[in-house]
């Protein structure tokens, strides 16, 4: 969201007369100071993304595994499919959705599918391919020139991945104690069987 307020100033200031940064054939002009500031709270936000995705990840790959144990039955997708199902293209439409959904049924047999899941990754599909994808695929400079140019694009890309942040929350939190219902229901070992 940081990065969502620069760009605003950054559009609100108006590209410079000297034109964008980046003035092609490998020139650059001297970045203002607002330009500088947009570069920090860029690497900033970066290395947020980055512990984020790993968090989220090691939380991924241990749920999967509980959800193994819990119904004795192997996962439906490889253990590489936890990372590459994120950087795989084509694949990463739905392969990082399905292994949600498969710990979900794996953990909680017989419920719905949280609403949260559907919410997380349709925002999250929304900001990617609405522009986050394209924001992110070149310098910080590229992504200074569509602020002055086209802000709204980039505003609703970071509205997207914020709200599918939000809801990624929902997401762990709904799994977490689907999965903490069932192991509580549970008998401990060397529990006396029923009768």
């Amino acid at each position: 969201m940081a990065r969502a307020g620069w760009q605003v100033r950054l559009a609100a200031a108006g590209m410079p007369v000297a034109g964008p940064p980046d003035q092609g054939d490998g020139r650059h002009r001297p970045l203002t100071a607002l330009e500088d500031a947009y570069h920090l709270v860029s690497a900033l936000g970066d290395a947020a993304t980055v512990l984020g995705a790993v968090a989220f990840l090691v939380w991924l790959w241990r749920v999967r595994d509980n959800a193994r144990v819990l119904s004795g039955r192997p996962p439906r997708h490889a253990s590489a499919w936890v990372y590459a199902g994120w950087i795989v293209p084509v694949a990463n439409l739905w392969v990082p959705r399905g292994i949600v959904a498969d710990v979900h049924r794996a953990s909680a047999p017989g419920e719905r599918l949280p609403r949260a899941v559907n919410w997380w990754w349709g925002l999250w599909l929304a900001g990617m391919l609405s522009g986050v994808g394209m924001m992110y695929t070149g310098i910080t400079d590229s992504v200074v020139e569509r602020a002055y140019r086209d802000v709204p694009l980039l505003l609703a890309a970071d509205a997207a991945v914020a709200g599918a942040a939000l809801a990624g929350t929902f997401v762990v939190r709904a799994l977490t104690a689907a999965q903490q219902r069932r192991i509580d229901a549970s008998p401990g070992p060397g529990a006396a069987p029923a009768s």
